[in-house]
């Protein structure tokens, strides 16, 4: 199977997951837009190695075999910093994280918010239309990347985290930003040909706005 092929094997799996996550009042219209779902979550596989992306691949099977959707559990575990009231109610639901976990998805949010801090400075005007990077700007209905990664992390293996850390701590290795890779493969999916390019154009349009 190539890399490709497993990517799409992902999306399809996390996508069913993600259509299927319950929402208070219905759906979310997020729920019924595949198109940017698939263009979001590739750009992000496309940055994983193959090691990484196997592995979550087997969490995700292993999780519909025992009836999990990890996609409900990403959202629930948000809850802890967007919803803290709501999460006590819930947080007995969700599965025990082995102990060793928690250090390991620090580490790597470390590393992330970093890279996210230096593409806020390098294209202000991209990022502004993103998530808000750190968890003290989460809001009831706005919530930040530092928030979401806790989520969605809380969801890997603990083999599927160290194998994502070793990507993380391979691309600061060779001076690379991985955050700066995915946004670029996502700005490109919409039809720019550089973070540069995507940045002005968004420029001029809020500047047009602005008068």
């Amino acid at each position: 199977m190539t890399k490709q092929d497993l990517i799409t094997k992902i999306i399809a799996l996390e996508w069913k997951m993600f259509h299927e996550v319950p929402n208070v009042g219905g759906q979310a219209a997020c729920q019924n837009n595949p198109k940017t779902f698939e263009i979001m979550r590739r750009s992000q596989a496309l940055s994983w190695s193959e090691k990484t992306l196997t592995s979550y691949w087997q969490d995700l099977v292993e999780a519909e075999n025992q009836k999990r959707n990890l996609m409900t559990e990403k959202y629930a575990r948000m809850m802890a910093s967007t919803f803290p009231e709501e999460y006590i109610k819930i947080m007995h639901h969700l599965p025990p994280l082995d102990p060793e976990v928690p250090a390991l998805i620090e580490k790597i949010i470390k590393i992330i918010l970093i890279w996210e801090e230096e593409l806020v400075r390098q294209y202000p005007y991209v990022c502004q239309r993103g998530r808000p990077i750190h968890s003290s700007e989460d809001k009831e209905f706005v919530t930040s990347l530092e928030t979401y990664l806790r989520g969605e992390l809380a969801t890997f293996s603990l083999r599927t985290l160290k194998l994502y850390l070793e990507d993380l701590l391979r691309y600061s290795s060779e001076n690379k930003n991985m955050s700066k890779i995915i946004l670029e493969e996502t700005v490109k999916s919409y039809g720019f040909n550089s973070l540069e390019e995507a940045n002005e154009k968004i420029k001029s349009v809020i500047q047009k706005q602005q008068g």
